[in-house]
């Protein structure tokens, strides 16, 4: 079937055609996908970006979009041109979400039919932001949200995917997958950078001493001492550190 271009802020991907069953991730706007499977009130689809299968609501999506520019902001407000005036709404795009520009004067720009955002919370499509320390702590205190990828809530693997999804570099969804795709680091020694692996959790150091995560028993992404979290988990949880890779490699 034909490329789809989602055009909501954002929606729940459901591990099956039901609003009581698992979200298993989320969906953004500009974000490019298959349609497998199609009913009235629900369609199967496969993500392009990290070929991530679930379902979301039927709904009319774009089919001709080649977005310019992406929101470099962890949330863009949109806002509603009234005459001369803008005014704000309640609400957003989100981080990493890709755009068209449709019309533009010079502190807005409209990305859909009187749907205006302001640019200096957009970047070039291919911008490159190196600063991933700058976009995780960006995400403190964000609401842990299993399933979630935005300001609203997000979970561990998510905050990770993140900053590659800006990018648009691949990087899988789920701790699982990013675990067999990450390559193991030689090094014991702990530095900045360094993504730390246990079954099912992941997060990342900001230095050696600091660690950042979207930690579920605290219900929101926090900095905690890196050496303090393993034991904390270890203690908890019964889980050990299973992989040790580096950011610098992808």
């Amino acid at each position: 079937m034909k490329n789809n271009f989602f055009n909501k802020s954002v929606a729940n991907i459901y591990s099956k055609p039901s609003f009581n069953s698992e979200v298993v991730s989320q969906i953004l706007y500009g974000e490019k996908f298959k349609i497998l499977l199609k009913s009235n009130k629900w369609i199967k689809i496969k993500t392009h970006y990290d070929n991530y299968i679930g379902y979301i609501k039927n709904d009319k999506f774009l089919e001709n979009f080649k977005p310019s520019y992406k929101i470099s902001k962890i949330k863009s407000r949109i806002f509603l041109k009234r005459g001369k005036n803008f005014l704000s709404s309640n609400y957003y795009l989100y981080y990493g979400s890709g755009i068209c520009v449709k019309n533009e004067n010079k502190k807005y720009i409209e990305f859909e039919k009187n749907k205006w955002i302001k640019k200096i919370d957009i970047k070039n499509i291919d911008h490159i932001e190196k600063n991933y320390i700058k976009i995780f702590k960006s995400f403190l205190n964000t609401k842990y949200l299993w399933g979630g990828k935005t300001y609203i809530g997000i979970d561990c693997s998510a905050l990770i995917q993140i900053y590659f999804y800006y990018n648009r570099i691949f990087f899988p969804r789920d701790t699982k997958d990013q675990i067999r795709f990450c390559k193991r680091k030689k090094s014991k020694n702990l530095i900045k950078g360094d993504i730390i692996f246990w079954k099912g959790h992941v997060g990342i150091c900001l230095s050696k001493s600091r660690f950042i995560h979207a930690y579920g028993p605290k219900k929101k992404v926090i900095v905690m001492p890196t050496i303090q979290t393993i034991k904390l988990i270890d203690k908890t949880t019964n889980l050990k550190v299973k992989k040790v890779s580096n950011i610098s490699n992808y």
